[in-house]
């Protein structure tokens, strides 16, 4: 008997799907997305008067807005730590690498040109950008958020110019993250794999060919 025969139908994986994004991703992605927005929720509610009377203390509002900030840099820590962060340790790996693909890619969006004729790996030039923004607004945000939190420690050239940074940021940020979203629910099976951590083979073939050819052959170049 195959050892295939052994294992249930239910619990085999159809030939047509690929493991795009594993367990430790999806709750690393999920748990700094939920950081991100109750930030943004609590930062505009600082901003907002309005917005206080949904808590009714604003006291209570800063705490959860510092505390998240403090704990944003912890799902990604985390989950890089151990053996468990193997998956997305290569993924680091790729969406640190830029090629001639990536400023192909960026050069058709300056012309107006199609970007999905560009073959690209599992990760295009946009979505390696969006990642490089992401990791520099987690550090920016730390960093000048702690002189906003603890300011006596800092000259005053350097709290007006964190307060400034900070704002300046958050507006970007709130930018990206809507336009994260609307890709994201443009591109139904690709929001998909966020959840389930696949993507069919066919969707591959013809958004990330380059990563198909690595799935297929692990050992080519």
């Amino acid at each position: 008997m195959a050892i295939a025969d052994l294992v249930s139908p239910e619990r085999r994986r159809p030939a047509d799907l690929l493991v795009r994004f594993d367990r430790v991703e999806r709750v690393c992605h999920w748990l700094t997305a939920l950081l991100f927005l109750t930030l943004i929720f609590t930062g505009a509610a600082l901003y907002v008067p309005a917005l206080v009377g949904f808590v009714g203390r604003r006291v209570l509002i800063v705490r959860v807005h510092v505390d998240c900030g403090l704990a944003l840099p912890l799902p990604l820590l985390v989950s890089l730590a151990g053996t468990w962060g193997k998956g997305l340790r290569a993924d680091f790996r790729r969406l640190s690498r830029w090629s001639g693909h990536d400023r192909q890619w960026f050069r058709h969006l300056l012309h107006r040109q199609p970007t999905g004729d560009v073959p690209a790996g599992k990760f295009n030039a946009g979505q390696k950008l969006n990642a490089a923004f992401v990791l520099g607004v987690m550090i920016v945000m730390l960093m000048t958020g702690s002189i906003m939190h603890w300011p006596y420690y800092w000259p005053l050239s350097w709290r007006t110019g964190a307060t400034f940074m900070h704002d300046l940021v958050a507006y970007f940020l709130v930018a990206i993250v809507l336009g994260h979203i609307g890709m994201a629910l443009a591109h139904p099976q690709a929001l998909r794999s966020i959840f389930t951590g696949r993507v069919t083979r066919n969707w591959a073939k013809r958004h990330a060919p380059l990563w198909l050819d690595e799935v297929d052959d692990p050992g080519g170049p």
